[in-house]
C-alpha cells in the first residue's frame, strides 16, 4: 500500500505567519498518527510560479508542479482570514486545481483571523468550497485567534486541543479512504 501524502497549504502572504504555524502543527499531528510523506506549499513562496498565469495553461513548469503536488496530496490544510473569507492567493490556487482532481480526498480546514469572531470562516467559506470539489471535510475545524499565539507560535490550550482533535478525525478517515482505495484496486 504507497503511503500517504499529507501535504499543509498555508494561504498566507505574511512572514511570519500564524497560519503557517496551525498547518505545520496540523501536518505534524497527522503524521504522528498515521505513516505519511509531509509536506508544506506556502502562497509566500509559491506566488510568483502561482500567479504567472492566470489560467493553468499560461504556468510554466514550477506553477504546474505546485498544482499536481495538490491534486495528489491525501490531506489539505490552511488559510488566513482577509476580509472575512479566505485568502485571494489561496482561491487562486484553487482556481487553478482540475475540479475533479479533489473528489474523495480528506481535508482538514485551519484558519486563523485577527478576531475570534471570523472563526465561522471554516463554516461558511472553506467547507462549501471544498463541497464544490467533492472533497471529505474532517469535521472538526481549526481557528486561531490573536490570544492562541505569541510571536507566531501556537500557546493556547484550546487550540492545540482542537488540533489534536481534528488531526485524529483526519487520521481516521485517511486510513478509511486509504484502506477503502487499497480493496478496489485489489478487486477491480
Amino acid at each position: 500500500m504507497a503511503r500517504l501524502s499529507v501535504l499543509g497549504i498555508s494561504g498566507g502572504v505574511s512572514t511570519p505567519s500564524r497560519t503557517t504555524a496551525v498547518v505545520n502543527a496540523l501536518v505534524k499531528a497527522v503524521a504522528l498518527r498515521i505513516p505519511a510523506d509531509t509536506g508544506l506549499i506556502e502562497i509566500t513562496e509559491a506566488a510568483p510560479s502561482l500567479f504567472a498565469g492566470l489560467s493553468r495553461g499560461a504556468l510554466g513548469a514550477s506553477g504546474e508542479a505546485i498544482i499536481q503536488r495538490v491534486e495528489k496530496a491525501d490531506l489539505l490544510v490552511g488559510t488566513p482570514v482577509y476580509r472575512a473569507s479566505y485568502s485571494g492567493a489561496l482561491k487562486h490556487l484553487f482556481d487553478l486545481v482540475d475540479y475533479h482532481a479533489l473528489a474523495g480526498k480528506t481535508v482538514l480546514l485551519a484558519a486563523t483571523g485577527g478576531s475570534p469572531y471570523h472563526g465561522l470562516v471554516l463554516e461558511h467559506q472553506l467547507r462549501p468550497l471544498f463541497g464544490f470539489f467533492g472533497a471529505v471535510t474532517v469535521p472538526t475545524g481549526v481557528y486561531g485567534a490573536p490570544d492562541d499565539f505569541v510571536d507566531a507560535k501556537i500557546v493556547g490550550a484550546a487550540i492545540i486541543e482542537r488540533i489534536s482533535r481534528a488531526a485524529t478525525e483526519a487520521a481516521s478517515l485517511l486510513n478509511s479512504s486509504h484502506t477503502d482505495a487499497a480493496v478496489a484496486t485489489r478487486v477491480g
